[in-house]
């Protein structure tokens, strides 16, 4: 059912969706703004077709030009790959209405997932924990009222989207009315809808999320989990799994239960379940911790950090998301063995954050054992203000966390990059600081470093 795959994405999640198709031996389509013109994946896909246009919404986000790219290619199928259009269900449902194949879950799936509060509603219905929160706020005043029944502090959430764009803490009633109003801003301005919600503010919990897939016919399976609580500013930076110093039989359970929701629901192709972590008191470094999961959201897509689980499982994601969407069935068993740990490499200025742009005047990755370097740049190519900053993804693996801490520790030295300045210094400290190394994590952690 699926033969030729047009890439409906740029950089290093097209070049992965890419080389998927090469090891599945079907044909590829490469899709490439003018800003994107020099990749190093475009000589690898099958065939590459150009995108009139430097910014997101006249290329990668255009539904109209990519949707013709694929009747010009001949592709039978799309691959959104993460980001831009993935998660849009308009965009799926039009894939379909072309007859094409849309390599992700149902459409219905990604609506229903796009609504942070139906989605929160729809696994609490499902016996899945979720933490107290609200229906979208009609007004200031159904907020004060949602606010005082969940009780302060409280997060102000955008409905149809993530990321963390648009959240706001609240700790009083003061702060209410002013923060609603910024929340409702930028939420309109991400997302293109300004609803928002309540939800029960943690302090600093820990963010593990559950890998599952489905085949839509009554079978659900999880990969087990990921732990990204390393975060700066609601950003992912490090990814791990197994999770670190937490109740096994805790995480196994969370795991299973995810699986069995997405069996009962009849959920196909790829997703990720990502939950909080709220710890019943403080534990020792040696101590595996115990405590509270609930329900985040469901990211109906391939996650960057995918990579993490196919190194502890030996399932390849990106080919699954391709068998399952052309008809195959689930594998029939996964195992987790071995221990492995990302690390992003975003090009950006290491105080303000900011994107740092300009020519890789060099850019030389390792290839060293056990280590294994995503990315969709070249020496020579130009990093532009144009799309997200990430240059490329460190993944290494180990029998033990210690070992595959050191093999990425290894790997980001031996990272040359000239041109632009990058967050490789911050990410050394990070996988050497004492907290992080005894599995003391928590969304907090970076902030706690820096005394942010």
């Amino acid at each position: 059912m699926v033969d030729k795959v047009l890439v409906a994405n740029r950089s290093a999640i097209a070049r992965r969706v890419i080389r998927a198709c090469h090891d599945l031996g079907l044909a590829s389509v490469a899709l490439y703004s003018e800003a994107d013109a020099d990749a190093p994946y475009l000589a690898e896909a099958s065939q590459a077709l150009p995108l009139p246009g430097h910014q997101a919404l006249e290329t990668y986000l255009n539904q109209d030009l990519i949707l013709r790219a694929a009747e010009q290619s001949g592709a039978d199928s799309i691959h959104p790959g993460y980001g831009f259009l993935s998660e849009n269900a308009e965009f799926a449902a039009r894939v379909v209405k072309q007859g094409l194949t849309f390599i992700g879950p149902d459409p219905k799936w990604l609506a229903a997932m796009g609504d942070k509060v139906a989605a929160r509603k729809l696994f609490a219905d499902q016996g899945f924990p979720v933490f107290a929160g609200s229906d979208r706020l009609a007004d200031e005043d159904s907020a004060r009222q949602e606010a005082e029944r969940i009780g302060y502090p409280v997060m102000l959430k955008p409905a149809g989207g993530g990321g963390g764009m648009g959240m706001e803490v609240v700790h009083d009633p003061e702060q209410l009315s002013n923060a609603l109003q910024r929340a409702k801003t930028i939420a309109q301005r991400a997302f293109g809808d300004g609803a928002v919600y309540l939800e029960r503010w943690l302090s600093h919990p820990r963010h593990i999320e559950i890998q599952v897939m489905g085949d839509g016919q009554g079978r659900a399976l999880h990969l087990f989990e990921r732990e990204c609580s390393v975060q700066r500013r609601n950003q992912k930076l490090i990814e791990e799994s197994p999770a670190p110093n937490i109740s096994r039989s805790q995480v196994v359970e969370l795991a299973e239960n995810a699986a069995r929701v997405c069996t009962q629901l009849g959920y196909n192709n790829v997703g990720t379940l990502e939950t909080l972590f709220t710890r019943q008191s403080a534990a020792q470094p040696s101590t595996a911790q115990a405590g509270e999961f609930g329900f985040l959201e469901m990211n109906t897509r391939i996650q960057v950090e995918h990579g993490v689980t196919e190194m502890v499982t030996g399932v390849d994601l990106v080919q699954q998301q391709i068998l399952l969407a052309g008809g195959a069935g689930l594998p029939v068993e996964v195992k987790q063995q071995g221990f492995a740990i990302e690390a992003r490499v975003y090009a950006e200025d290491a105080q303000t954050l900011l994107p740092s742009t300009g020519q890789l005047h060099r850019f030389h990755y390792p290839r060293l054992f056990g280590v294994r370097v995503e990315t969709g740049y070249q020496q020579g190519q130009i990093v532009t203000p144009y799309y997200d900053a990430l240059l490329a993804k460190v993944i290494a693996c180990g029998d033990t966390r210690e070992m595959a801490i050191g093999r990425l520790l290894v790997a980001l030295q031996a990272f040359e990059i000239v041109g632009v300045s990058t967050n490789i210094v911050l990410l050394q400290k990070v996988l050497k600081d004492p907290c992080f190394l005894a599995g003391e994590v928590d969304t907090g952690i970076i902030a706690r470093m820096l005394g942010e």
